[in-house]
């Protein structure tokens, strides 16, 4: 790392500490030639591939965008779009990938956006599930019921145990 200062192509870390989302480092360093201090940022770069092949960084704001349109005349406050995108962009780099397809954003978008609203994701599905009929809107709603069931059946059996 190259001093901004001196121009040493050298540097001592002094200090590092994690942003608060958990996407970049914040670096304190110190020249050994000057002595002068500075601050780098390090961020992992992620990059969506489109379908023209052409790729472009990660936005959070894409997904808010794009999400936003799912949920439009639903309850869902910009800060859980927030949020949304925030679980997505998380589990996207946890797969470890550097490059990712637009498409495979898109399906993962999916699990995250279920429990914010069964409503939205059923809107957001039919798009990137390639919906062609009212049977593939169908098959989705007998599942989301199935998930429902399951989950009601959990819940009576956790109040039941309780005395």
């Amino acid at each position: 790392m190259y001093c901004p200062f001196c121009r040493h192509p050298d540097s001592r870390v002094v200090d590092s500490r994690v942003s608060d989302d958990g996407s970049s480092i914040r670096r304190r360093r110190q020249c050994p030639q000057c002595e002068r201090r500075f601050t780098t940022v390090e961020t992992t770069s992620l990059t969506v591939i489109k379908r023209s092949g052409i790729g472009e960084p990660f936005s959070r704001g894409k997904v808010i965008n794009g999400v936003r349109k799912a949920c439009q005349g639903r309850p869902v406050s910009e800060d859980d779009l927030a949020v949304l995108a925030q679980e997505v962009e998380e589990n996207i780099r946890a797969s470890g990938a550097a490059e990712i397809e637009a498409h495979e954003v898109g399906l993962a978008i999916l699990g995250p956006l279920q429990k914010l609203d069964k409503i939205a994701y059923l809107r957001f599905a039919s798009v990137y599930q390639a919906f062609e009929s009212l049977d593939d809107f169908e098959h989705a709603i007998e599942i989301l019921r199935h998930e429902a069931d399951l989950d009601g059946s959990a819940e009576s059996a956790k109040k039941q145990v309780r005395p």
